[in-house]
């Protein structure tokens, strides 16, 4: 049976299919929905969870294969970096279940603050890396990647890119076979890495990867195709179907499907008798450094950008010169659509309320980093998650009291309990005096409403413990905590000038669940009535369903709002009324 599969779901599928026993990832666009559709899987047969960080995905998932279990982490890119630590010494220690560690890139940055080609992870901690270019390889490659990690006890990376993983072909479905959990065995110069026995590991390393380098030269995730031209084209990923659809048969190919390490033969032996070899990739010259390095002359991002994403008119253009046919352009222009807070967001009265007292913002990653955009325009700086807290410090630190009675750190809920944990005891146990507000909305809201140790539900909606928000400030140290309501405009801007003041640590915490929950069940529609004074106001607050219109009058759109009041709080003539 074939269905039709997003890459992320005939990941899960793979991994499925290969017996994986336990599943552990911190959501993130675009890798999200690989550890979600792993929950749809019964768990008597695999074991799935949201970890509060990447960090403890990784250590839980080489933790399962030291025990014997095939196990599995799914990450963004940034989300590497946060594993990274865990990854770099499983590298020495190996696997016993084999271990896979799926990462999605993002080029074009479409939920990201960075642009990160993760091949170089594979390099640097020598780590072999599968990269498969539509759905049905997304699930041959997964299923492949576990038999790999226990055949040369490593573990196995899959790299994914936003087209990938949310596009859809394909797949063939197959039963699961069954993994027989392995014995488990102490073995301490293996699984223990102090330097006595870690500088041993480093031996076997260099060992498995010089017979990764000799399998990579016949496996088969590198295919090519000759079309007998005297062009070829190196490709990877979904690289390899922009060109195609550009290029057709007029250029030969060598699809590397094993992105780390890189086949030296078989690039050499394609490229005899060739004109010319082209090497198409997105982001870095990963493949086309490689390609130099084995003394073969190929044309890569002279003529390429290492900016974004490309397309099938791109590559056409760059290598025939032919610009794309009036078939495969869009007939007119397709408008820009930037992004926003929802109509009801919970975030919308916080930032308004910041950017009215006129406050410096340290702000973080999630659905609150909108608060940059105008006409809120209230957030300063966006790092990483968690930085907002750490950030801040260090602003305060250089920058003295009377600047830190003008800042404030701006963090949600899952990200706290992500990253902000640490940069919090780290105010209090140095004696900072910063404030803090987390934006408690009852869920993980930008990567599509998963639970997370907040909400009181595991992955599975199963109940669980519910982490206090409020006792874990005052076990890190904090004394002054409010709880306010941020759509009580009036309150919470009360306590914000309150608690700026103060010289001491304090964490407000904005409470109010996010609109799209299916347990918030706002009514009727907000409508201004003719009272209105064209003061504009409400137009401060940036929400999608309030406008001006042609004449300057305010208008409310009722097929956007859903009634939240937010803007009645805000209208100083009472011009906005509640209709049922």
């Amino acid at each position: 049976m074939k269905k039709l599969l997003l890459g992320n779901a005939a990941v899960a599928r793979g991994a499925y299919e290969a017996g994986v026993n336990f599943v552990s990832s911190y959501p993130g666009t675009p890798s999200t929905e690989i550890t979600e559709q792993m929950a749809e899987y019964p768990k008597e047969e695999v074991f799935v969870e949201w970890a509060p960080n990447e960090k403890v995905a990784a250590e839980a998932v080489v933790g399962a294969a030291i025990a014997g279990g095939r196990a599995m982490s799914c990450c963004k890119h940034v989300g590497l970096n946060v594993m990274a630590d865990p990854i770099f010494t499983d590298s020495y220690i190996g696997v016993n279940g084999g271990a896979v560690f799926c990462v999605a890139d993002d080029p074009g940055m479409h939920s990201s603050q960075n642009e990160q080609d993760s091949r170089h992870y594979a390099k640097a901690a020598k780590i072999p890396m599968l990269e498969p270019a539509d759905s049905s390889e997304c699930k041959e490659f997964t299923k492949a990647a576990f038999d790999l990690s226990e055949k040369f006890d490593v573990p196995v990376f899959i790299r994914l890119s936003t087209r990938i993983s949310h596009s859809q072909s394909l797949v063939e479905i197959c039963d699961r076979v069954e993994h027989t959990v392995k014995p488990y065995e102490k073995n301490i110069p293996k699984n223990v890495m102090m330097p006595a026995m870690a500088i041993k590991r480093h031996v076997v390393v260099e060992e498995r990867e010089r017979q990764l380098r000799e399998y990579a030269e016949s496996c088969p995730f590198n295919k090519v195709e000759d079309n007998g031209r005297k062009i070829g084209v190196i490709t990877a990923g979904i690289s390899y179907q922009y060109a195609k659809e550009a290029l057709g048969d007029r250029v030969n190919y060598l699809k590397i499907g094993m992105a780390y390490p890189l086949p030296e033969k078989l690039i050499k032996k394609f490229s005899e008798g060739l004109e010319k070899v082209i090497v198409i990739e997105e982001l870095d010259p990963f493949i086309e450094e490689g390609c130099r390095a084995f003394g073969v002359k190929v044309t890569g991002k002279e003529i390429f950008t290492m900016l974004g994403e490309y397309t099938p008119a791109l590559i056409k253009k760059a290598i025939f010169n032919e610009a794309a046919a009036e078939s495969e352009l869009p007939e007119k222009e397709i408008p820009a659509r930037p992004p926003a807070l929802c109509p009801g967001c919970p975030h919308r009265g916080v930032f308004y309320v910041l950017k009215k007292l006129g406050l410096t913002v340290s702000g973080d990653i999630g659905c609150y980093t909108l608060g940059a955009i105008a006409p809120l325009s209230s957030v300063d700086s966006v790092i990483c998650m968690g930085a907002s807290i750490s950030a801040a410090h260090g602003m305060a630190a250089v920058r003295g009291k009377e600047f830190n009675k003008k800042l404030v750190s701006v963090i949600g809920d899952s990200t706290f309990m992500h990253s902000g944990m640490t940069a919090l005891v780290d105010i209090t146990y140095n004696k900072g005096s910063n404030t803090v507000i987390i934006l408690d909305n009852s869920i993980t809201g930008m990567t599509g409403h998963q639970d997370n140790p907040t909400t009181g539900k595991t992955i599975r909606g199963e109940a669980t413990k519910q982490a206090d928000l409020i006792k874990i400030c005052e076990g890190l140290g904090v004394d002054r905590i409010a709880v306010v309501d941020p759509f009580d405009v009036k309150k919470f801007e009360q306590v914000v000038k309150e608690e700026v003041e103060k010289d001491e640590v304090s964490v407000i915490i904005a409470q109010r669940p996010c609109a799209l929950l299916k347990s918030v069940k706002y009514k009727g529609h907000c409508e201004i009535s003719e009272k209105c004074r064209k003061c504009k106001m409400c137009m401060k607050l940036g929400c999608p369903a309030i406008s001006v219109d042609e004449s300057g009058c305010v208008r409310i759109d009722r097929t956007q709002c859903n009634g939240c009041e937010l803007c009645i709080g805000v209208c100083p003539f009472g011009a906005i009324e509640k209709k049922e």
